[in-house]
């Protein structure tokens, strides 16, 4: 029923109705049985990932022509929101996808688009979004990353640090700063990293709480040497483009963590539904529903307010804002009620191999990456200050 007034009150298209309901299928069929194991044995789920491209799955937003499903970014957020109900890790994967998709779509040349876009929509390739350094996490300002022209292309230098897939990527997207850096502090570019280039090198495979299965390390680049035609995009203007992607990738992560607090929600209504059960008084307990009350009401704010960033971001009005609130809130949200969801079930909710246990454990981060809940504060702040509320 949840869902089904859900879709009604987002007034979706047939399209984002038919991603939805084949992302929801794929989620219970195909992700949701092998969550507890790729918790436990925190390995990459290469089979999953290679079944979602052949679903369709990958690169939501991106052109048919290069194996993306031509939708829309509220389309992204709806697949990510039910693959992240089956398992988050996975939807993590879906995100990781779409924004280095994004990039190559909107900057890429033909030829790199071939090389790069194309087998990494067929899952034939995996990729890195290398932004984080150890002094340059949620300010990108601060990044020291650097490419020096050469007469052969560019020398990378730096490090990146907590990158997704980083043990096992074939390229990654690596924001450094350009040679035009002098002039500007923000002169950043996004260069195209293959994993064999000389220079390249991994950290050891990071041991984390939650979202176990996405892989996670550090990236290092010594003298890396890069040909002329890693650049992706012009050469100094990388930040700007990974500041307007993020605004997606945002919205993808508020979507993520709805998909985690519903699957809360809808544990806690099967745990307090039977009423033959011995803790039947707990599905009377007015501290019980009220609690079911306000997981469901902040579950439809999250869903309005990712709706809302997602349709601005689509109609090209900037929406930096508005998925930065989605973001806050629906992160915070998941941690708040995942962590009641352990609370009302008791000890069976803490117990390793409970879902709910493995839920809370997920939650976390979603406070944490793509900018941190004190980050997309300041960003709403500063919005406001500059420009007052809007009517």
């Amino acid at each position: 029923m949840l869902s089904t007034e859900a879709e009604a009150c987002r007034s979706l298209t047939d399209q984002q109705r038919t991603l939805m309901q084949k992302a929801r299928i794929f989620a219970r069929k195909e992700i949701a049985p092998h969550a507890q194991e790729l918790d436990w044995t925190a390995k990459f789920a290469n089979t999953i990932y290679k079944k979602m491209a052949r679903q369709g799955l990958l690169g939501i937003t991106v052109p048919a022509k290069w194996g993306g499903a031509e939708s829309d970014t509220l389309s992204y957020a709806l697949v990510m929101e039910e693959l992240s109900n089956g398992y988050a890790s996975i939807a993590d994967l879906c995100g990781l996808v779409e924004l280095c998709a994004t990039l190559l779509n909107e900057l890429g040349t033909e030829a790199q688009k071939q090389r790069y876009l194309v087998p990494l929509l067929k899952a034939q390739t995996t990729c890195s979004f290398a932004l984080t350094e150890p002094d340059a996490g949620s300010d990108l300002a601060a990044l020291a990353a650097t490419a020096e022209k050469n007469s052969r292309g560019f020398i990378l230098n730096g490090s990146k640090h907590f990158i997704h897939n980083g043990p096992i990527c074939d390229f990654a997207l690596v924001l450094a700063r350009s040679p035009a850096a002098k002039a500007d502090d923000r002169a950043m570019s996004i260069f195209i990293v293959e994993s064999s280039y000389p220079g390249f090198s991994r950290g050891v495979k990071e041991n984390k709480m939650g979202q176990r299965a996405s892989q996670l390390s550090s990236l290092y680049f010594k003298d890396c040497q890069l040909p002329p035609d890693a650049v992706l995009g012009i050469d100094g203007d990388g930040f700007k483009h990974m500041m307007v992607v993020l605004e997606r990738g945002r919205i993808g992560i508020a979507a993520l963590s709805l998909g985690l607090m519903r699957s809360a929600l809808e544990n806690v209504l099967k745990d307090t539904a039977d009423k033959d059960r011995a803790n039947s008084a707990k599905a009377d307990s007015q501290t019980v529903q009220w609690a079911i009350a306000n997981m469901a009401t902040d579950m439809y704010a999250a869903q309005a307010m990712i709706a809302q960033a997602a349709r601005l971001k689509d109609q090209g009005i900037p929406a930096n804002t508005q998925a930065s609130m989605a973001k806050l809130f629906a992160s915070e949200a998941a941690v708040k009620h995942t962590g009641i969801a352990v609370q009302i079930t008791g000890i069976q909710g803490y117990t390793q191999g409970n879902v709910l246990e493995r839920l809370y454990r997920d939650a976390k981060v979603t406070q944490i990456y793509e900018g941190t809940s004190e980050v997309q504060r300041i960003i709403i702040a500063r919005s406001l200050q500059r420009g007052g509320l809007t009517p």
